[in-house]
């Protein structure tokens, strides 16, 4: 089978067996082995029924999410290919051939753009339409590289082999975000199509809600990007700090009328210790959502990891951590050629600070290649050994089967 088109339903009574009808009307038209499924997240209104009716095969998905529903479609699925769109009668299942033929050449996945197609009045609420959709497409081409200009249209097609090898895990409607995403990260050839959006036929509000489903999108857009969560800002605000501190520890420092004096290099220490901590979190994450199949490896983070071995770690967080060392002992020994009476703190807090900063940064470094070492550690899955053959002649066969209580692993 080529094509199996893919429905989330979830009490849809009024419009699923309109969709389900125009789906069955392009197949036939187009001469397409496909069929129409429709996975439905526990409808209480009839709407299972309609759908067979019409011609569906419902396949029932007891665990709720949109991502559920969608994804049990796709495991039911029979067609080499999938289409998946709303059962709310928003997309057009009756031109449905942009999307089989740029499948049919190659791609991955294939978005719909309801921006270059036509949105019609109504269809989609100004809020979603100028600020929500806009705002996080464009958070999702700058994050992840992608040209996509609608990250979230609900029509798109895909090869089911294609999906299925990017271990999807969101459960509700970030699944959509999800799927661009990792098709993105993995390499996978993704194009976009025009498509048209109308005005859904049903009564009931819509199940998706405005500020509580946007912020679960731009969450995982930030979950999945872990160089701009962390690299990126904690490498500025580190960067930042340094200069700063590098201006200001010798002497004040004046632009006009304001100064920047040990205030000033407070902040600066501050700024590098929470811009480094910034830039070790997106090294953990990497290692682990790496090792844990979540993201793919990143080359950078392959090539700082061989060259920042436990050994390496250790003697740069030593070096760092004598040098504070030594600032101390040189502000302890100014203080006692004060004769340890009342100290100038502007002279003085201009080795401290550095000194202090310079030890929290070492114990980060060795801390962190402590734990970095950690979450290397591979699994390692050594085969089942048999037990010894029996020796013939004892009354035992000579032919020995593993036992079927011995472990798999």
């Amino acid at each position: 089978m080529e094509l199996t088109v893919v429905m989330p339903c979830l009490n849809e009574a009024e419009t699923v067996a309109t969709c389900v009808r125009k789906a069955m009307g392009f197949l036939a038209e187009s001469g397409i082995d496909g069929e129409v499924l429709v996975a439905d997240n526990g409808s209480t209104d009839g709407s299972q029924q309609l759908a067979e009716e019409a011609g569906a095969r419902v396949v029932p998905i007891s665990d709720k999410g949109y991502g559920n529903a969608l994804m049990g479609g796709i495991i039911a699925a029979n067609g080499t290919f999938v289409i998946m769109g709303d059962s709310d009668d928003s997309y057009d299942f009756t031109n449905l051939m942009p999307f089989v033929n740029e499948l049919r050449q190659g791609a991955d996945l294939v978005m719909g753009n309801r921006f270059k197609g036509g949105i019609a009045p109504g269809a989609m609420p100004p809020l979603h339409r100028y600020l929500g959709n806009p705002v996080l497409s464009f958070i999702g081409r700058l994050f992840f590289r992608s040209k996509i200009g609608d990250f979230h249209c609900g029509l798109r097609g895909f090869r089911r082999d294609s999906v299925m090898a990017l271990n999807l895990q969101a459960t509700g409607m970030e699944f959509a975000s999800e799927l661009v995403v990792k098709a993105a990260l993995y390499g996978q050839r993704v194009t976009e199509v025009p498509t048209t959006l109308a005005k859904d036929g049903r009564s009931h509000p819509p199940h998706l809600h405005t500020w509580r489903d946007g912020w679960r999108h731009l969450r995982f857009l930030l979950l999945f990007s872990p160089r701009w969560l962390f690299f990126l800002p904690g490498l500025a605000v580190l960067i930042a700090g340094l200069i700063i501190g590098a201006i200001v520890a010798p002497h004040p420092f004046s632009i006009g009328s304001v100064t920047f004096d040990v205030d000033t290099l407070v902040a600066a220490s501050a700024m590098v210790v929470i811009g480094f901590q910034a830039v070790l979190f997106w090294l953990f994450t990497q290692v682990y959502a790496g090792s844990e199949g979540f993201l793919p490896e990143e080359p950078t983070v392959q090539r700082v990891l061989e060259k920042l071995s436990l050994e390496r770690g250790l003697v740069l967080g030593g070096l760092i951590g004598l040098a504070g060392l030594a600032g101390l002992i040189f502000s302890l020994l100014y203080w006692n050629g004060m004769k340890f009476s009342h100290l100038n703190y502007e002279h003085a807090l201009r080795l401290m600070i550095p000194s202090v900063t310079a030890l929290i940064v070492s114990f980060q470094i060795v801390l962190g290649t402590f734990f970095l070492s950690i979450l290397g550690i591979k699994h390692t899955r050594h085969p089942v050994t048999a037990p010894p053959a029996p020796v013939p002649g004892d009354g035992e066969p000579s032919t020995v089967k593993q036992s079927a209580a011995a472990p798999r692993l």
